[in-house]
């Protein structure tokens, strides 16, 4: 089998991604690697997912920035001083499946040139999207299935997570004819 590398990205911030993120990794026992980490650099995004999986062959790639405040990575950078440059943000080599999460969702500006779904397009992954339901998710799921598939992006397939609901499921998956490759859902805490 020839390893995959998908790009994680959402619908916004705080859809779930870090979750299927680690779900993804544990599944295919796959390598990960968050580019741009803006914000809780004591919990990132890697240090989750290293928690939530038990496989022991998954290797975990450093970030390409580290940036302390939680905003968007072109306001934490400039709030960072720093100046982040598309071409510094390499492709980690390995032979294994490789997940890698996005910041935001796909039209989160990384600089003042470049957009999260540039960098989607320069990694030349296919892109699990991963929506949650509220009030306007449908548009903002259609939203970004199109802009993916304007800029010719292959898209793997949506991943729901959250509370199902089948009329905004059916009217995303109708209206984009994505597939669905799976759904989270919300589970009572246990005490």
């Amino acid at each position: 089998m020839n390893a995959q590398c998908l790009f994680v990205t959402g619908i916004g911030t705080g859809v779930g991604k870090t979750l299927v993120s680690a779900i993804l990794v544990e599944k295919l026992q796959a390598d990960y690697w968050k580019p741009i980490q803006a914000g809780d650099l004591l919990c990132s995004d890697t240090v989750t997912v290293k928690n939530l999986i038990a496989n022991t062959r998954s290797v975990f790639h450093e970030e390409s920035y580290r940036l302390t405040q939680p905003f968007s990575p072109h306001k934490a950078a400039r709030l960072d001083g720093v100046s982040i440059d598309m071409a510094s943000i390499i492709l980690p080599k390995t032979d294994n499946h490789l997940i890698i999460e996005g910041a935001g969702g796909v039209l989160v500006p990384i600089n003042q040139q470049f957009l999260m779904g540039d960098l989607i397009k320069k990694m030349g992954a296919e892109v699990v999207l991963v929506s949650q339901h509220y009030l306007g998710s449908i548009n903002h799921t259609l939203l970004s299935i199109a802009w993916l598939a304007q800029q010719k992006i292959r898209i793997k397939g949506i991943i729901f997570n959250g509370n199902a609901d089948e009329d905004t499921e059916q009217a995303i998956l109708g209206f984009s004819k994505i597939p669905c490759l799976g759904r989270v859902v919300h589970m009572p805490t246990m005490n």
